[in-house]
């Protein structure tokens, strides 16, 4: 093997193109690549480099953003267990195991098609994600994050990369421009990447809402995201063909007190929606009991209440008409409902 030579003496034609530029020592030296011959071609001014501590990347110059990625997951990956190929196998010739490690944070926004992140080879760093309990310190251009719990991650372009949720809380904790943070939490959003109850989630578990510029970007994210949830529920009434609800409207007995907020209600047959938004910074707990005793008070006065979620309606808004198609239905059937008063909200 001369120092010209770009590639290990067995074959990789089973790798991906990336794949062929940069590897692990330990995969080069599977390939017949002794580790002397591996130091002679990573040597100043040789035709290989070491991108990274334990990782090669087999030609000169300066890394892809693929490469990059690549790289930091084979870093960060955890050793295979002996006998288990790392590697590509002939059942999926294109896909390496990155055990125990994924993209987060700016990085993983910018792979799920973020518009507010920057171009991956401008980032001076790219967070993984592994499990806690691993020994592996940050470098170079990769920064390791720890998390007691790895989410299940998504793969993106063939890299496992963290939930939307989760890559905002790991590029948020980072950031301490207003701006910056409420652009991010917008169009995740805006975007339907996510729904802000989850972003939510994420923020609070990083205890992150302690943060003033962090809890006012979230005020506005949830108001965001209820707009966006209202007009669904609008759309879905009119293209269900549903009859027209009165929309938005406090419910009260007369000369007594007030039963609660509703966002479409039918008056005739005593059917009434609410979105379930969960709003931040409360217990969920305790949220859903207060969700639970206001439809429960409503139910007892022949209220029909359906909860809908923002999801559901995203995802599933035909049969969520046909739910509240059905208890319309029903409303001949029962008693009647008291007599409420129906004001504007």
């Amino acid at each position: 093997m001369t120092h010209n030579t770009p590639l290990s003496p067995r074959p990789l034609r089973h790798l991906s193109d990336v794949h062929r530029r940069v590897l692990t020592t330990a995969q080069l030296r599977s390939h017949g690549v002794p580790a002397t011959e591996i130091a002679e071609q990573c040597r100043a001014g040789g035709p290989w480099q070491q991108l990274l501590p334990g990782v090669v990347m087999l030609h000169p110059g300066p890394p892809t953003s693929e490469e990059r990625l690549h790289g930091a997951l084979l870093f960060a990956a955890r050793e295979p267990v002996p006998g288990v190929p790392a590697q590509p196998t002939p059942d999926s010739p294109h896909r390496p195991v990155y055990a125990d490690a994924m993209i987060t944070g700016l990085a993983a926004l910018t792979l799920h098609g973020f518009s507010a992140t920057p171009p991956l080879l401008s980032l001076d760093h790219i967070d993984v994600l592994v499990p806690r309990m691993r020994r592996l310190r940050s470098t170079s251009y990769v920064r390791v994050l720890r998390t007691p719990a790895l989410p299940a991650p998504e793969p993106v372009t063939g890299l496992p990369v963290a939930p939307v949720p989760r890559a905002l809380a790991d590029a948020v904790a980072d950031l301490t421009d207003a701006e910056s943070v409420r652009r991010l939490l917008t169009e995740a959003v805006r975007g339907r990447h996510c729904e802000p109850a989850a972003v939510v989630r994420e923020l609070t578990r990083a205890k992150l809402l302690t943060r003033p510029h962090v809890a006012d970007a979230v005020d506005s994210l949830v108001a965001e995201g209820r707009a966006i949830a209202e007009d669904r529920l609008y759309r879905m009434v009119q293209e269900y063909g549903l009859p027209d609800p009165v929309w938005n409207v406090d419910l009260r007995l007369p000369g007594g007190p007030h039963l609660g907020g509703l966002d479409a209600y039918w008056p005739e047959q005593a059917v009434a929606v609410e979105l379930d938004m969960r709003a931040p910074r409360q217990d969920e707990d305790a949220l859903w009991s207060e969700y639970a005793r206001k439809r429960e008070h409503l139910e007892r006065l022949g209220i029909t209440v359906v909860h809908v979620t923002p999801r559901k309606l995203r995802e599933s808004a035909e049969q969520q008409a046909a739910v509240i198609r059905t208890a319309l239905m029903a409303a001949g059937d029962r008693d009647p409902a008291a007599y409420v008063v129906v004001l504007p909200r």
